[in-house]
């Protein structure tokens, strides 16, 4: 079968490779699309901190159960299925306390693993699939994955509170995740609702999706229009780009007593200024990935009547041109792009 395989930065190749084996727990399932995720564009440059190369990509997967191991239950040939890539060990503190994406011991599909979903076929065990609704198309399937890490993010922001009611909202970013965690924000009823960006073109997509308000990231005032937007200091800011410039500009619009959430990946280590954080309570929280119950609201989101895919999936290439595709994904002007297999 194919495999996707980059070893050299931006160099997508191809490898014929032995169409993997079903081991007791697994399925095999042929690929129909997998998205090209942010941590795939840092990835294949060589960027990201924890996936070197060469690696074997693609873990916003979907696809069709073609096998099934004998003691397989609850699934069968014919499911399309999408994955939920990370691998737990089921044995540390955290996969006993239901924490199971901070696994002390984690693999994941896709970044860093013997298998990733840019191939023709892949085995994972059941436990890391879920179902896809029959009225999904393969496009909104592919959107599961991602927005359930903005889903899982927004949720960490809930201290004290069961949703965002009565909160603002800055977003800094109207990439991928920026705006997939505006469509999160707003079903968990963010009270307003800023984003930031230096494109004019993703701050009036942003606006399109349903921001409250827009500004410009490279302004020397950004800080200061989103505060003002937001009546004061934003309750909870959503980091989605993670580079030092952001970072600085979350925590003063969070200044005084609100919480940033890190989203996007970091290329690198930042500083922060944490006499600002311990004397003025900010919350600095990393988000890692998801859990299941977020790709079950994950779904409902997806399957609700206001969301449409098209606003996110702005490109698709057949495998051949995957090469095309990587390039698109990592020139930015796309919001999601996906290759399809089959």
């Amino acid at each position: 079968m194919k495999q996707i395989v980059i070893a050299t930065p931006k160099v997508v190749t191809f490898q014929e490779v032995p169409t993997p084996k079903v081991k007791p727990g697994e399925v095999l399932v042929e690929t129909l699309v997998t998205g090209v995720c942010g941590s795939d564009v840092h990835a294949a440059q060589g960027l990201h901190p924890f996936v070197p190369l060469p690696y074997k990509p693609g873990h916003e997967a979907v696809g069709i159960i073609r096998e099934i191991a004998p003691d397989v239950k609850g699934f069968a040939v014919g499911d399309r299925v999408t994955a939920e890539p990370d691998l737990p060990c089921w044995d540390c503190k955290n996969c006993n306390n239901g924490n199971e994406n901070l696994c002390e011991n984690l693999r994941f599909f896709g970044c860093g693993y013997e298998q990733g979903g840019m191939a023709d076929f892949w085995t994972l065990p059941t436990n890391r699939l879920h179902k896809v609704p029959e009225s999904f198309t393969d496009e909104q399937a592919s959107l599961i994955e991602p927005l359930s890490t903005p889903v899982h993010a927004t949720k960490l922001s809930f201290i004290g509170s069961k949703d965002l009611t009565g909160k603002t909202v800055a977003i800094l970013g109207c990439g991928t995740i920026g705006l997939l965690t505006l469509i999160a924000a707003k079903h968990f009823n963010a009270k307003k609702i800023v984003m930031t960006d230096l494109l004019d073109t993703k701050r009036e997509r942003a606006l399109k999706l349903g921001a409250d308000a827009v500004v410009n990231a490279g302004s020397a005032t950004a800080v200061e229009e989103v505060r003002k937007e937001c009546g004061g200091s934003v309750d909870v800011v959503f980091d989605c780009v993670a580079f030092q410039p952001t970072i600085l500009q979350a925590i003063k619009m969070a200044d005084k007593g609100g919480i940033v959430v890190v989203v996007g990946v970091p290329e690198k280590e930042v500083t922060i200024p944490l006499p600002v954080i311990q004397d003025h309570q900010i919350r600095i929280q990393g988000s890692a990935t998801y859990l299941p119950s977020d790709y079950e609201d994950s779904i409902k989101i997806i399957g609700s009547a206001g969301f449409d895919a098209s606003n996110f999936v702005t490109a698709i290439y057949p495998v051949e041109e995957a090469q095309k595709a990587f390039d698109a994904a990592i020139a930015g002007e796309q919001v999601k792009v996906l290759i399809r297999f089959s």
